[in-house]
């Protein structure tokens, strides 16, 4: 099949489920954090498809651009969603990609949708929130944040109103990337590797 979108594949084409996977804003899909996120996912037996936004792709060719507009966002994520070959597709992703996702999660009628670092906000900017789309949210949603996310912490998290589709797991000292400080007793390989099978297991039981 001839597609605009070009893939990253990971997993059986035999699985059951694919899971179409964005990155986030400063990083593409061949990042090693999006790779072990790729292959911890389908080490549970999902496929996984990482594409890239527009931009993301500009880059390998030099041009040095920041995120594009979201109306382009969204339409490559809608591209990506038709081109991909799923017949059961869930969709997942990191900071923005996974913003895009619960953006387009009711739209594109999927399983369920996995959010690891949601930017509910800008970093020191509490007030621009970027949760009105999450009140009212039908499909199912698990949100990994971290506990020293920037981007929304447990206490500012507790108080927006988030549809009760909506699932939040804090990972213990956590970052944007979901990666404690060594004093905290806790190692990124801990946090990821709960993260990532919280994940799978999650898009599993919509299944």
């Amino acid at each position: 099949m001839s597609t605009t979108t070009e893939f990253l594949f990971d997993g059986s084409e035999d699985a059951q489920v694919m899971v179409l996977m964005a990155h986030g804003a400063g990083a593409g899909m061949e990042h090693p954090w999006m790779a072990s996120a790729a292959a911890a996912l389908a080490e549970h037996g999902l496929r996984v498809a990482r594409f890239e936004f527009p931009y993301m792709r500009s880059r390998r060719d030099g041009k040095k651009r920041g995120p594009d507009r979201m109306p382009v966002l969204l339409e490559a994520y809608r591209t990506a969603a038709r081109e991909c070959g799923a017949t059961r597709l869930a969709l997942a992703g990191k900071s923005m990609g996974g913003r895009i996702g619960t953006m387009l999660a009711d739209e594109l009628d999927v399983l369920a949708v996995t959010a690891f670092g949601y930017p509910f906000h800008p970093p020191g900017k509490p007030e621009k929130l970027r949760t009105a789309h999450l009140e009212d949210l039908r499909t199912p949603t698990l949100i990994l944040q971290g506990e020293r996310d920037s981007f929304g912490k447990p206490e500012e998290v507790a108080g927006y109103e988030l549809s009760s589709k909506i699932q939040v797991e804090w990972l213990p000292d956590g970052d944007h990337s979901l990666a404690p400080r060594k004093r905290s007793g806790h190692t990124v390989e801990e946090n990821l590797a709960r993260a990532f099978t919280a994940a799978a297991e999650f898009v599993m039981r919509h299944a």
